[in-house]
């Protein structure tokens, strides 16, 4: 199997949300993560509007503005509204057709998908995280199937992690026990992320 690179529109936005991310450390988390949530709908928003979408990645962090800039403000008493409004922008409902009904979501929800199902072969931890983090911000999965995302994700961690610390203390090493380690920190991500594809798939 062969994978391709994320394309620049993804890199864009990823490095956009990792530093948004890093500069609201102090936030409280519930305010961290409306802050992510609400950022992460206008970027979908704004990438599949029916009326105006913009596909440029670099036009739509501009108008989204730095990163402090949204902190700062969140800080002072809450979202700007700036970024609120185009989550007020109605989604027209999926075409009928006469198969089966084809995946619900747009470049956000598959990118989400795709790092943590290939993302996490690749790069582990960071890529299923990256991944989450776009998928709490998609209206197109309900809290219930984000949180068994989180829970999938951050426990294959978790499993790997206390995996790895009783083989250290049991003396057992190698090349079989690496892979054993990412078996485990790989195989919950990839089975959120399939969770979450099934999900858009459902009517």
């Amino acid at each position: 199997m062969t994978t391709a690179p994320l394309a620049h529109t993804d890199v864009v936005v990823l490095d956009y949300l990792a530093a948004l991310w890093a500069q609201s450390e102090d936030l409280a988390p519930e305010l961290r993560d409306e802050l992510m949530t609400t950022v992460a709908d206008y970027i979908a928003v704004r990438r599949t509007s029916p009326s105006a979408p913009l596909e440029d990645p670099a036009e739509i962090v501009r108008r989204l503005g730095p990163p402090e800039a949204l902190v700062a403000a969140v800080r002072r008493g809450s979202v700007p509204a700036h970024i609120r409004l185009p989550a007020l922008v109605p989604t027209p409902p999926p075409a009928a057709t006469g198969g089966g009904a084809a995946p619900r979501g747009g470049a956000a929800e598959f990118t989400a998908v795709g790092l943590m199902t290939v993302g996490a072969v690749l790069v582990p931890v960071v890529g299923p995280v990256a991944g989450m983090l776009l998928a709490s911000g998609s209206p197109h999965w309900q809290p219930a199937q984000k949180a068994t995302g989180w829970v999938l994700t951050i426990g294959a961690g978790a499993a790997a992690f206390g995996l790895a610390m009783f083989m250290a203390v049991a003396g057992i090493g190698g090349a079989a026990a690496l892979m054993l380690c990412y078996m485990v920190i790989t195989g919950g991500s990839v089975i959120a992320g399939w969770r979450m594809y099934d999900a858009l798939r459902r009517p």
